[in-house]
């Protein structure tokens, strides 16, 4: 199985322009995330609209692309630069793992766990997600929760905590119910990823600004694992900080 790796990198970002560039510690950011991504793959390329993001990974020797402006997901993002590579490669690729630009802590087991996932004939797309261990976590809006069923594919995910355990007080939840976040890393075949960046918005997707939402809608299987590495991106600056501290 032919995997490629594709880091969405932009340098546009309400609130921290320019992360990818940022120093943390010795490297910056997207070299992190790089150089992590080529641990677990042969295949990795960023895919940017900037040129000083290109120039940066020309510049700690990695493989790199151009994309579209016009984008509006990494997912677009990535559509777009699997048809680049694979012409510029001549070499077909069986699955595409989608890699956050601005996570430098990503392990690269998390990688290998979600290629494997494509093992099984009926995954479509894969993702991560991570028990939820603190209680306020159930109930942050930013931290998504999805919930499986018994072979391990998502039903649904929604920024609500879900499902609504009845008849329980809602600081005894977390001891009555496994809850799961979701980790926003995806894999996807390849045929899959190509089929998804033509669909058109579900509702679900426009009230929870969810995209893997529209997937579910369209009937799209997603399989999952679970991970027991957090994920750590970099937002703001104060966020840089905290990271700072984790070297």
């Amino acid at each position: 199985m032919n995997i490629l790796g594709i880091i969405p990198a932009r340098f546009a970002s309400t609130r921290f322009p320019g992360k990818p560039l940022v120093l943390l510690g010795d490297r910056t950011i997207i070299q992190r995330v790089y150089e992590a991504a080529h641990k677990a793959t042969q295949w990795v390329y960023v895919a940017t609209d900037d040129t000083r993001i290109f120039d940066e990974v020309k510049r700690f020797g990695g493989n790199v692309i151009m994309t579209s402006t016009s984008h509006t997901s990494g997912t677009d993002r990535c559509a777009e630069a699997l048809d680049i590579i694979e012409k510029e490669t001549s070499l077909r690729f069986d699955v595409v793992i989608n890699i956050q630009g601005d996570e430098p802590f990503i392990q690269p087991e998390q990688i290998i766990q979600l290629a494997a996932l494509f093992n099984d004939p009926a995954s479509q797309i894969t993702t991560l997600v991570k028990k939820i261990s603190a209680h306020e976590d159930i109930f942050d809006p930013n931290k998504p929760k999805v919930v499986l069923d018994k072979n391990d594919f998502a039903l649904i995910f929604s920024r609500s905590p879900i499902p609504y355990i009845r008849g329980l007080a809602k600081e005894d939840w977390p001891g009555d119910f496994n809850f799961y976040k979701h980790i926003g890393i995806y894999g996807y075949r390849t045929e899959v990823l190509r089929e998804i960046t033509k669909l058109t918005p579900s509702e679900s997707e426009l009230a929870e600004s969810l995209e893997q939402l529209r997937w579910l809608s369209n009937g799209y299987r997603i399989k999952t694992a679970t991970t027991m590495h957090e994920s750590i991106g970099i937002d703001t600056p104060e966020d840089l900080e905290r990271a700072i501290g984790m070297l």
